[in-house]
Order: C-alpha cells, then sequence, then structure tokens
C-alpha cells in the first residue's frame, strides 16, 4: 500500500492526509467540489500529495479514504472501489445530512449505508470516534503507557486486520468491534464516540453501550 486516496477533505480527511504523508505515503485528495479548490491543502502537504477528482481517487488509491457527510454517500464511486479497502470515517447527522430512513430505524449503521453502496468493497469503520484536533497531536509510539485507542469494525476480517496496523502506524491502539453491524457501539451518542482512553477503558466503554 503507497498510495491512500481521499474522498472529501475536510477536518478528518486533511489530518489523515497529513499523517499519512508523514509516514511516506502519497496521498490524493479530492472533494465535491473539484481539484482547483484544494490548491491550498495541496501545496501544505508537499510533493506527495496531488488533487484529482473523487474517481481519481477512488481509481489510484490502494487504500481510499471516504470522510463526507452521510448525505452524500450516493455520490460515491462505486465501479472504481470494486474489491478495495475503503475506510468510512463518517457520522450521521441528521440536522446536516437530512433524515435517512434506514439509519433513522435502525436497520443499518453509518457504515452499513455505505456498505450497501459498495457491496464489491471492504468497508471499515475507523476514524469516527476522534477529534481531529486529536487525532492529529496525540499519537505516540507502539507501547506507549496510555496509548489512545480507536475502534474499528468491518464484515471482513483481513481488512480489519489492515487498518488496525494503518492506526498502529499513525500512533493508536486499536479495538476490533467485529463485523460493522457492531459499528454502532462507537457511533455518535454512545460512550465510545469521541472517548479519550486506552484500550481497556475504549473495550469497557464499547461493551457497556
Amino acid at each position: 500500500m503507497t498510495t491512500i486516496g481521499f474522498i472529501g477533505a475536510g477536518q478528518i480527511g486533511g489530518t489523515l492526509a497529513r499523517l499519512a504523508i508523514a509516514r511516506g505515503y502519497d496521498v490524493i485528495v479530492s472533494n465535491s467540489r473539484g481539484p482547483a479548490t484544494l490548491t491550498e491543502l495541496v501545496a501544505e502537504l508537499g510533493d506527495r500529495a496531488r488533487a484529482g477528482t473523487p474517481a481519481e481517487a477512488a481509481a489510484e488509491g490502494d487504500l481510499v479514504v471516504v470522510t463526507i457527510p452521510v448525505k452524500a454517500v450516493p455520490s460515491v464511486p462505486v465501479a472504481e472501489l470494486a474489491g478495495k479497502l475503503v475506510i468510512d470515517t463518517n457520522n450521521y447527522y441528521p440536522q446536516r445530512d437530512g433524515q435517512i430512513g434506514a439509519l433513522d430505524d435502525g436497520s443499518t449503521t453509518v457504515s452499513g449505508y455505505l456498505q450497501q453502496h459498495l457491496p464489491t468493497s471492504a468497508v471499515v469503520k475507523a476514524f469516527n470516534n476522534i477529534y481531529f484536533g486529536d487525532l492529529g497531536t496525540l499519537g505516540v509510539p507502539t507501547g506507549t503507557p496510555g496509548r489512545i485507542a480507536l475502534s474499528v469494525a468491518g464484515d471482513d476480517p483481513e481488512a480489519r486486520e489492515t487498518v488496525v496496523a494503518f492506526i498502529d502506524e499513525l500512533g493508536f491502539d486499536a479495538v476490533d468491534v467485529g463485523p460493522l453491524s457492531e459499528s454502532w457501539r462507537f457511533e455518535k451518542d454512545h460512550t465510545a464516540y469521541g472517548l479519550k482512553s486506552d484500550v481497556a477503558g475504549m473495550t469497557k466503554a464499547l461493551a457497556e453501550a
């Protein structure tokens, strides 16, 4: 894995891009407004970054991060993401996204909603339950006491393992929650959402959800 594609280049996307570049990855960033609107971000990120369309980010990324308002999920490229690992950082805010019936009635999770849109991709939920400022500044080496833990869920065990390793590389521990059907445990309105804690504290919060 050498190139990470970003569909969405807001606070979490931009922060993840910075962290990835610092660890030797190339990134291609995109948003709904077009590459020309990302000139400033790309200049800040440096030579390992370039801007593209969402389809280009999807096609050229070895791993692709989808970090957009949930209402925009239907616009995510499908064919270009076939067979790929997709990290979903999204959170559902009805006041922003409008009402989405499948999420309101609990018939799926936020990441399950994206997985339904991307049936041939391996969607893994991660990075949704940490503030972007903490993500950018609180990473520490493996084995550091009190290291902050993030939560991971996905239906493909290999994909989850890959994301757990990536999280470790960025400076955080990870708690594997299992399939996407369990990802509600660290969605908005649950204790694990926004929790700054180590593995033990995160595991406890997830179990108590």
